[in-house]
């Protein structure tokens, strides 16, 4: 019992970082918007893992995943992964670390950018795809934005030259439009007009997506095995259990 105790108290500061403490509802906002998964499409985790490298990679790692194994699964030839993915000096067979000292981190950010191998499983994919698409201007944060899903954000808004600064309706305002049933504020997030950007918000949209999926891949990459597994193991489960009920039925016919 007490070790039960002990173990559920280590995993109440889990639970707490994946909640990430702003009552936004990540669910509602991904299933209004069509978000959902679908690892079965390597055009698009190709594409995440771009946007991986390009706009994540240099703070965040992911240490717990092999160059070779990423293009292995997502069909990436060798010499074109490392000839157009990979940017620092290192080999296929290697992890996908960075080269970012933890202590140097910490000193520049205040803390040292998590690893995100397991990203996806702890917080969930649609945890993330609202937070990648919730930054808003707030001038009085260090970086001048802050996030609808993580308030506080110590992070910067590294994807902002692809979607543009919003502007959150909320923010400054004494009193806003509540939802009767809930009691949240009405809150609505728009582009602003000055700010240049690169992509439509529709663009934007799908590399969230890509990005995401990726990260969802990342975490649990034996996962569609998983799965394909699990039907053949459920089938044979299936016909196993049709010859063991006529076995019993054999075995029992003369017992009254």
């Amino acid at each position: 019992m007490k070790k039960l105790l002990v173990a559920f108290l280590m995993l109440l500061p889990v639970a707490s970082w994946a909640a990430g403490g702003s009552g936004f509802d990540v669910d509602g906002y991904a299933q209004k918007n069509g978000f959902e998964v679908d690892l079965t499409d390597k055009v698009a985790l190709q594409q995440g893992l771009s946007i991986y490298m390009n706009y994540c990679m240099g703070c965040h790692a992911t240490k717990y995943q092999r160059y070779e194994r990423v293009a292995d699964d997502l069909g990436i030839p060798h010499a074109l992964m490392m000839e157009n993915v990979v940017f620092n000096d290192v080999k296929i067979g290697n992890l996908m670390e960075n080269a970012m000292r933890p202590e140097e981190a910490k000193k520049w950010f205040g803390a040292a950018p998590p690893d995100l191998t397991l990203v996806a499983r702890v917080r969930g994919a649609n945890w993330l795809y609202a937070y990648l698409r919730t930054f808003y201007e707030d001038k009085s944060r260090p970086w001048g934005v802050n996030n609808k899903v993580f308030p506080d954000v110590a992070m910067p808004h590294v994807l902002l030259e692809l979607q543009g600064l919003q502007h959150d309706s909320c923010y400054g305002q004494q009193s806003h439009e509540v939802d009767t049933q809930t009691g949240k504020p009405l809150c609505e997030l728009t582009l602003k007009s000055d700010i240049k950007h690169e992509q439509t918000p529709e663009e934007y949209d799908q590399t969230v997506r890509n990005l995401v999926s990726f990260l969802a891949y990342a975490g649990e990459p034996a996962r569609l095995d998983r799965e394909r597994i699990g039907v053949y193991v459920l089938l044979f489960l299936a016909v196993f259990f049709v010859f063991a009920y006529l076995l019993k039925r054999e075995f029992w016919k003369d017992v009254h």
